[in-house]
């Protein structure tokens, strides 16, 4: 058994047998009062701000009511949403770690398909916003089981909305919510990350993705020759002034880059419209983050943004659950293999800027390849979309020759 002074600092079996902390909890029990009071509120405010993780500030509120009065005031809030309800009055499991999790529960979440998109964008509105579904999963759930009313109060936890979690927290200036899993359901081996900034619109939004992530070595083993596999070397050359490559147009490979971008904005704009109850019951928000845990894609709005969502209504896309998304002209830039620094290759490798048409000018054609260097500011919010390695990546692909696209208001 690990003596008192092996033990971490935190550990409270370190202290049990110390006279100092035997005479301060004697002190504490005569005087009647914890010496914890004496820290000033800003800087409990401090540590509830470290903290931020919503679920650990609810604890927090139990323990007294000048924790319940502070954790309130707090301005960075962390929300993780870990449960998906559905329509389904079926039992689903819950949601675990790995791939099943993303493949599994929240596979009715995530299939983002162009002729079957109604289901998915339901369930990520229950995540989002109070749903009457809920209420009558609940009441089934009491009526069923009436014997087991700690437990079913326990999960209900789960099924609170963000909007309902955060209702009593009401200085929040930096809020960043963590949904289970993205939304896209893609196949094993595929690469598709984006992200896309939104006022009362879409404003931006960059999308990167790949047939494949592999291994240098396994394209290109060892060997004593000087040029051992010379097409993948000339495919991962930087073609600044070429063509765009043949494989490019071949194999359904255009068509499959352009679902890849329809359904990242479907995603985003469904995202951004159910954040409406959030924004408008927190006008103190300056910054708001909606991603996922796997890391596909990250929804971002500044102060100015948050506040031209206030100013102007949303318009939602005919009767779906989304914000409109305007006429775009995207850019589109691809590599058959990109190989990155750490010995990473990407194969077939895409990256696709895409704004409003307004937004990128008269000099970028319909459609069809084009040609011209992009500004420095185009060059940035391209680039710095995604962080290290993809980051590199979206830096190699903007030097090549891209395609351009226009796309009607959906």
């Amino acid at each position: 058994m690990a003596s008192p002074e092996d033990l971490p600092l935190s550990d409270p079996r370190r202290w049990r047998g110390d006279p100092a902390v035997a005479v301060a909890a004697a002190e504490v029990e005569r005087e009647g009062f914890d010496h914890f009071d004496r820290l000033p509120d800003s800087l409990l405010l401090v540590v509830f701000n470290l903290i931020g993780d919503v679920k650990a500030l609810g604890r927090c509120c139990v323990v007294c009511r000048r924790f319940n009065a502070l954790a309130q005031l707090v301005e960075s809030v962390l929300v993780r949403v870990d449960c998906v309800i559905s329509d389904d009055p079926s039992p689903s499991p819950p949601v675990g770690a790995g791939g099943n999790r993303a493949r599994g529960v929240f596979s009715h979440l995530a299939r983002i398909v162009l002729g079957g998109i109604v289901k998915p964008l339901q369930a990520l509105g229950h995540i989002l916003t109070p749903s009457a579904a809920v209420a009558s999963n609940r009441r089934s759930s009491h009526s069923s089981h009436p014997s087991s009313s700690a437990s079913s109060s326990s999960s209900e936890v789960s099924h609170h909305s963000p909007a309902e979690v955060l209702k009593n927290f009401k200085e929040i200036r930096r809020l960043r919510i963590e949904l289970p899993a993205g939304e896209l359901g893609i196949d094993d081996g595929v690469l598709l990350k984006w992200k896309a900034e939104f006022g009362s619109t879409l404003d931006s939004c960059v999308v990167l993705g790949a047939a494949s992530v592999l291994s240098s070595s396994s394209i290109l083993p060892k060997s004593s020759s000087l040029n051992p596999n010379p097409s993948f070397q000339e495919a991962c050359m930087s073609d600044e002034s070429g063509s765009m490559p043949e494989s490019f147009y071949s194999n359904g490979n255009l068509k499959l880059r352009v679902f890849w971008t329809i359904s990242s904005l479907i995603a985003a704009s469904s995202r951004h419209y159910l954040l409406q109850p959030i924004i408008a019951e927190h006008e103190t928000i300056e910054s708001l983050e909606l991603t996922d845990v796997d890391g596909q894609g990250l929804l971002t709005m500044d102060r100015r943004q948050l506040l031209e969502f206030r100013v102007k209504p949303v318009s939602a896309s005919g009767s779906s659950q989304r914000t409109l998304v305007p006429a775009l002209s995207m850019r589109l830039w691809y590599a058959p293999f990109l190989e990155l620094h750490d010995g990473v290759v990407l194969k077939g490798a895409t990256l696709v800027a895409v704004r409003p048409s307004q937004e990128w000018g008269s000099d970028v054609p319909c459609n069809g390849e084009c040609g011209g260097v992009l500004g420095s500011s185009d060059m940035y919010w391209i680039s710095s979309a995604f962080e290290e390695p993809y980051r590199s990546a979206a830096a190699m692909l903007v030097t090549r020759r891209s395609y351009c696209l226009e796309m009607n208001s959906f």
